[in-house]
């Protein structure tokens, strides 16, 4: 029998596994790092102050931690804080306001994030994992598959790293981060343990977390529909993402395998369940990639597929790989795109196309640094 796409995909295997990560304190719930502390032979309290530098903080220095006691202060940070990402590369442009990282795991892995700042708000990209196993052909990510699930420090990491220089004023006058959206390297559902407690943590008042509100959180999924219904009982009222990329399975099936096990009706289903149930309108994200799924036919069918439903379509320009036979629609045609989905009374918006002069396509930089 002829095995099917996505169900491959799903039973792919990691080319490595997380057990050389070092376990962090974004790893562990407050009994464990109470826990932790007392294998320290240090009381359990000084868990809480070690959070507090690190989320409240955001500082990592023992030698600034001077509520801890001097000769263990070193040590207390080697074991809650170990350092899990060491920057290989960034750059930036936007005139500063748009940075990216390119970061070097404990095991050489290499993964990505995108700091951007606006006018109102500044917001992280970051990945859930090391590549990606959903084979999306149009993906750079997606052509260099899955090394490895990223740990739950590993991912608040990146996050802490864009609170930092955001707050330090590295970006233009300091600011506070607003927003966190899982849209780097990697299905954030297919990783959906470590991702949901990395959530939790920076959903977590201060100082067991970074406090954010989980409406300022966004993940993103190509359409893991068990997963899409697991977040919803979550209840944690983050912003689902779908990355649909075309309203019908013939198409969607090439660009987006998974869709052979979870087509468009069903993944559809979900993610309309998913606003339902938690009062958050949906983003269908739609890649817009010349004379492949920019049809004016396709824009109506979407709009039908979306008509009255709590959702809005964010259409995303094509950020070409180098080498690849995929490129960006003519602006023209976006432009019909968008006329005929708001006629059917779809709310869409273009993506901010930040970051093409550096990379910025999630896994073009770590693809050009292998």
């Amino acid at each position: 029998m002829t095995s099917r796409p996505g169900l491959d995909l799903l039973n792919a295997r990691p080319k490595r596994a997380v057990s050389a990560v070092p376990k962090h304190l974004a790893d562990m719930d407050q009994a464990a790092r109470n826990a932790a502390m007392s294998e320290l032979g240090q009381p359990s309290f000084r868990a809480g102050q070690v959070s507090r530098h690190y989320f409240e903080r955001l500082i990592t220095d023992p030698e600034l931690m001077t509520d801890l006691p001097a000769g263990a202060r070193e040590h207390i940070v080697q074991k809650l804080l170990p350092s899990l990402l060491r920057v290989a590369k960034a750059i930036s442009c936007d005139d500063g306001w748009t940075r990216k990282q390119l970061w070097r795991c404990v095991d050489d892995t290499l993964v990505e994030s995108v700091v951007m700042r606006y006018p109102d708000r500044a917001t992280v990209c970051v990945s859930s994992q090391a590549g990606c196993g959903m084979a999306c052909p149009f993906c750079a990510t997606g052509q260099a598959g899955l090394t490895r699930n990223l740990t739950t420090g590993e991912i608040v990491e990146q996050v802490v790293a864009a609170a930092r220089a955001l707050a330090h004023g590295e970006m233009g006058t300091p600011t506070r981060l607003s927003n966190v959206v899982f849209m780097g390297m990697g299905e954030p559902l297919a990783n959906y343990s470590r991702v949901l407690a990395a959530v939790r943590c920076l959903t977590a008042p201060a100082p067991d977390g970074l406090g954010l509100s989980g409406r300022s959180i966004t993940v993103s999924t190509v359409g893991l529909v068990p997963g899409i219904r697991r977040l919803a009982e979550e209840r944690l009222g983050v912003r689902l993402a779908l990355s649909l990329h075309a309203p019908d399975d013939e198409l969607r099936d090439t660009l987006v395998p998974i869709n052979n096990r979870w087509p468009v009706a069903e993944v559809l289903d979900a993610a309309f369940a998913y606003a339902a149930q938690t009062g958050r309108r949906i983003s269908i994200e739609y890649a817009m990639i010349k004379e492949v799924n920019d049809q004016p036919w396709r824009a109506d069918l979407l709009g039908e597929l979306l008509a009255g439903q709590l959702a809005h379509v964010n259409l995303i320009p094509l950020n070409p790989t180098p080498g690849s036979k995929w490129d960006a629609s003519e602006k023209k045609v976006e432009q019909e795109f968008v006329h005929r989905l708001r006629a059917a009374g779809v709310t869409t918006t273009v993506r901010d196309t930040r970051g093409q002069e550096i990379d910025g396509a999630c896994g073009q930089l770590a693809a050009a640094e292998v």
